[in-house]
């Protein structure tokens, strides 16, 4: 397969989870500005986190960043990311705090929260994609 074409089902891919994200959004109803099953906002959050990490992971491999034996976690994230570009790192802690930590692990119901949070897993995937 060429690089190109790889490349470009990578981002898709990533792109996708968003998508699958936002359907899980849509099952947690919505009303009043919030929606109202915290489970389902939770999926999103993971759904959309991975999103992120199919882009960021691929990014950095192509930057030449071997990944470690051992599970990658924030820290390691953010001290290779930071290495490259400090606009990619800035991008992702955002989404790292957004889609893992409030809508994954907190189940954030406020509706204009969580669009914001998947504004910025969007940016993330597209500040790699850009490379």
């Amino acid at each position: 397969m060429k690089l190109q074409d790889e490349r470009q089902l990578v981002f898709k891919d990533a792109l996708r989870y968003l998508v699958n994200a936002r359907e899980l959004l849509h099952r947690a109803g919505r009303q009043n500005g919030r929606y109202q099953d915290k489970k389902y906002v939770k999926l999103a959050g993971h759904a959309a986190w991975s999103g992120v990490l199919v882009a960021v992971d691929y990014f950095l491999e192509t930057k030449g960043v071997t990944a470690p034996k051992s599970r990658k976690g924030k820290r390691w994230y953010m001290r290779e990311l930071s290495k490259i570009s400090r606009k990619i790192n800035a991008a992702f802690l955002d989404a790292y705090d957004g889609l893992h930590l409030s809508l994954g692990y907190d189940g954030a119901l406020n509706a204009k929260a969580v669009e914001a949070h998947f504004r910025s897993a969007k940016q993330v995937i597209e500040l790699c994609r850009k490379g």
